[in-house]
């Protein structure tokens, strides 16, 4: 019995360790709750939607596949020669024979290179394709979210799932899936020919493996809970970056720059912590499996070893030199592909992590969908209609209260009131940005939620206070990068509405530099600008939410006289709250609280003395003191 102790030993320091591990895996599964322990989605369907991108490519695959068998075969075969010439030289040594096995090793070391090769160029080329197919569908589906669904959502967050997120799942093609599956083969390949050499030291080899399990599956949960928490920081981070370099002039107007940065440690140190928990698992776990390779070494040099390597027999067999030398090489390639399953493991754990995130996305349903059968509109007249129409931006808390109003083809009709009396939110609903609660809404006759939306917001025409302007040029930001305009047409929709009037005076013309967000251009020409995009693209329909805010006062007679053409254009929608501007409007409604108090012409609403000749004195009284101040 005293000749095993020192296997008892391993055993027992071994088994020590187990327990140890199980009960921390056994405290940390009970706070699992507390601290975010799981994700919400299971492996199973996060890889089964991962395949579903991969099917397409599978003759691909298939070709990897095979040529990964044949780059295997070094690892399967090349301890077996390692074994044999050991046996030669201890016995009838020839030197041809030696050549031949030596040549038959480097045989199998190259063809084993060329097919590695082989497979990293295809699987790059593969995965590659595999990434973009997934960012393409992401960034189509957050296209097709409503507007309050990404106002919910940070635009950091969103960044940080099309791009790191994705960026993460192209080692799971390209490298962690052929990896494991290689690795698979390899482990399964050594365990034949380990029992083909001999089953006694192979079942003593297997004695470690329930314990490699044990580990894997410990540490499989706290790799998935620190790679979550640091994807989880990542976005923080990048959420935060996205918010305050958008807003940096306001942080550096109201002198909030310490406590900004304040803000930003806090987070960078939250996301440092993640990445030390994560670092300090993976130090532990690849260590104790690299512990298992040096006792299971430990106990096969142990064994051969009695009897000085001299045909030892154990079990029955006899343990030769050439054994222990076939069997050294076998553990190593046996424990080479677990050991690195703490790597590959870790790859696996972040790709996952990043894949349910990107597929949390993906499960946002849009709000605002087609009906299956939504016609397409040729064209509009431009008659619209309000019936009884309810809408609210959270439930029970109503934005619009049974709103109902007609506008004629042609008419320009403007929309007054206090804010949040639900101006904007009307010019909202009718190009369907969010769909109603209650009553109808009506193009031509049509009920709007039986028009694609894609056809629907063609024929409209949005001019918004916040001007948006995409770095580029002033062509592409005016035909939005479509190429079906010459210049001249452009030139003709700018001097429409006295845009070139800007264009004109700049170095470049039509293509002058537009840099982020237009901020090389003031309020009043990104508005002008906004005027000749939209009015190129011929709307039956045009949308003016507050465009005569903020602007100067010369460039606000630019916009009057526009405003004066576009309403011979076809049906024009405003909302202002300078009242001059919608002097000469068709109809002008009254909106407070959610419901229309007052509608009519404006002389109209002036004889009746009610709440909009209020605002209108209100308005003229000030101009009047500004005037005199002066």
């Amino acid at each position: 019995m005293t000749e095993f102790f020192p296997l008892l030993t391993v055993g027992a320091i071994i088994g020590v360790i187990s327990v140890v591990f199980i009960l921390a895996y056994a405290f940390m599964k009970d706070k699992k709750e507390a601290v975010g322990f799981d994700r919400n989605m299971k492996d199973s369907e996060i890889i089964k939607r991962l395949l579903a991108y991969a099917k397409p490519f599978w003759k691909q695959f298939l070709v990897v596949l095979l040529v990964m068998i044949f780059s295997i075969a070094y690892d399967i075969i090349s301890p077996i020669l390692v074994g044999s010439i050991e046996e030669m030289i201890k016995n009838d040594f020839e030197l041809y024979s030696l050549y031949l096995n030596v040549g038959f090793y480097a045989s199998l070391l190259v063809v084993s290179m060329i097919c590695s090769y082989l497979q990293s160029i295809v699987l790059q080329k593969i995965g590659q394709k595999i990434l973009s197919n997934i960012r393409q569908d992401l960034f189509t589906h957050i296209e097709s979210l409503s507007h309050a669904q990404l106002s919910q959502i940070p635009v950091g967050k969103l960044v940080t799932r099309v791009t790191n997120d994705t960026n993460a799942l192209s080692m799971l093609f390209t490298n962690i899936l052929v990896t494991l599956v290689k690795n698979s083969f390899v482990v399964v390949g050594v365990l034949f020919a380990m029992l083909a050499v001999n089953y006694e030291l192979t079942l003593m080899v297997l004695c470690f493996v329930p314990f490699v399990v044990l580990f894997t599956v410990i540490f499989r949960k706290f790799l998935r809970r620190a790679y979550r928490r640091v994807k989880d920081g990542t976005t923080d981070i990048n959420t935060f970056l996205s918010e305050n370099l958008s807003g940096m002039k306001i942080i550096q107007i109201f002198n909030r720059e310490s406590r900004k940065k304040q803000e930003f440690d806090a987070k960078n140190k939250k996301l440092g912590r993640s990445k030390r928990e994560q670092i300090f698992t993976f130090g532990v776990f690849r260590p104790l499996v690299y512990m298992l390779y040096i006792s299971s070494v430990l106990c096969l040099f142990y064994l051969g070893g009695r009897g000085y390597i001299r045909d030892t027999e154990f079990l029955g067999q006899v343990i030769s030199s050439g054994t222990v030398v076939t069997f050294y090489l076998y553990i190593s390639k046996f424990f080479n592909p677990i050991q690195s399953l703490a790597e590959t493991f870790g790859w696996l754990q972040s790709a996952m992590a990043s894949s349910e995130k990107i597929f949390t996305i993906f499960d946002i349903q849009p709000e605002v969908v087609d009906l299956p059968d939504a016609i397409e509109l040729d064209s509009v007249k431009g008659d619209i209609e309000f019936k009884n129409v309810w809408f609210a931006y959270k439930e029970d808390e109503w934005v619009l209260r049974d709103v109902s109003f007609k506008v004629e083809a042609g008419q320009t009709v403007a929309f007054v009131g206090s804010t949040g009396s639900g101006k904007t939110t009307i010019l909202s609903l009718i190009c369907r940005n969010y769909d109603i609660q209650k009553g109808e809404i009506l193009i031509d006759g049509i009920n709007i939620r039986n028009i694609k939306k894609s056809s629907l917001r063609r024929h409209f025409g949005q001019m918004l206070q916040d001007v948006f302007l995409f770095s580029g040029t002033i062509r592409s930001n005016i035909v939005l990068r479509e190429e079906s305009f010459s210049d001249e047409q452009i030139m003709e929709a700018c001097r429409y509405v006295n845009a070139d009037k800007i264009i004109n005076k700049l170095e470049n013309g039509l293509d002058e530099e537009v840099r982020e967000r237009g901020n090389n251009f003031s309020a009043g020409q990104r508005q002008l600008i906004s005027f000749a995009r939209t009015i190129i693209h011929k709307p039956e329909v045009m949308i003016l939410d507050e465009a005569t805010a903020n602007i100067d006062t010369e460039t606000e007679v630019l916009i009057q006289d526009s405003l004066e053409k576009m309403m011979n254009i076809g049906t024009l929608l405003i909302v202002a709250h300078r009242l001059s501007t919608i002097q000469h409007a068709d109809n002008i409604i009254y909106l407070s609280h959610g419901r229309i108090v007052e509608q009519g012409s404006h002389r109209e609403l002036l004889e009746k003395q009610g709440r909009y000749y209020g605002l209108y004195m209100l308005q003229y009284d000030k101009q009047r003191l500004r005037a005199q101040s002066k």
